[in-house]
């Protein structure tokens, strides 16, 4: 059901690559409460992807953007605005990519041109954005940008390797930033920590699926989907959330706060 939140609103989306991502689910979502927006990825994951289908569903277009370049995102905030007739009201950050964890390497065992690239795509790039927009004086006063994080920023989840640094970072940013952004342009910068999703980036990581299967039954509201994470930026995004800025927002049906769950103990009791 659709309550027309963001009628009017307008804004970007990176990170969108097939209808499994939470950048996609968000898409259909902002469309379905009458937002507009451009649609940005890199160049190599829109040749992965399926991003213009996408678009047309949504009537969007695409600007092809490498996150980790100013000149690319001076460009595709100065177009965004062209095409939208005017400043922005939203932006989802939707990045993250481990070379490390692709190439098979051990968190104790990392080739660091490998991290490095990885902390530039994954959180350096957030700091990137947000600067080229409040240089730009892009956004629309209340505005709201959200990236998307993991609570292995807080907690340890082995497998998730240097990952975890790179959201660590990226919660920093948006604390820092959200503090500039909100004295002097009122524009809200939160992280939205969602339950482990089975994306196609989350499917990368190893150890995955018994993973999501724990979370499960940590869960007291079990996992939040895709669709469900969508639902929350939406509310983000919307007139509703003004005063919400700042924050690392868990969104992950309980799994943050709960110890033990009864499900888990049963099951190393049996």
């Amino acid at each position: 059901m659709a309550y027309n939140l963001l009628k009017g609103k307008k804004g970007i989306i990176f990170g969108a690559l097939d209808e499994n991502s939470i950048a996609w689910k968000t898409a259909e979502s902002v469309h379905a409460e009458g937002g507009t927006f451009v649609l940005t990825n890199a160049p190599v994951a829109m040749r992965m992807g399926q991003i213009k289908e996408l678009a047309e569903k949504t009537g969007s277009e695409i600007i092809p953007a490498d996150a980790t370049s100013e000149e690319d995102l001076e460009n595709l905030v100065s177009q965004s605005m062209e095409i939208l007739g005017g400043k922005i009201d939203f932006v989802l950050h939707s990045i993250g990519m481990s070379i490390n964890v692709r190439k098979g390497r051990h968190y104790t065992d990392e080739k660091y041109d490998f991290t490095a690239k990885g902390w530039d795509v994954s959180a350096l790039s957030f700091h990137k954005v947000l600067q080229t927009l409040y240089k730009a004086e892009a956004m629309n006063e209340w505005g709201s940008i959200v990236a998307l994080t993991y609570m292995a920023a807080q907690r340890v989840f082995p497998d998730y390797n240097d990952m975890a640094d790179n959201k660590a970072y990226l919660e920093s940013v948006a604390r820092s930033f959200g503090y500039f952004f909100g004295k002097e342009k009122k524009v809200r910068v939160n992280t939205i920590s969602q339950s482990p999703t089975a994306t196609t980036a989350g499917t990368g990581v190893k150890g995955f699926d018994g993973f999501i299967n724990y979370a499960e039954k940590m869960s007291p509201l079990g996992n939040a989907s895709a669709q469900d994470c969508a639902n929350y930026t939406v509310s983000l995004f919307s007139d509703l959330t003004r005063k919400v800025t700042m924050q690392n927002l868990f969104h992950d049906g309980g799994f943050s706060n709960t110890g033990v769950s009864q499900d888990v103990i049963e099951h190393f009791s049996s």
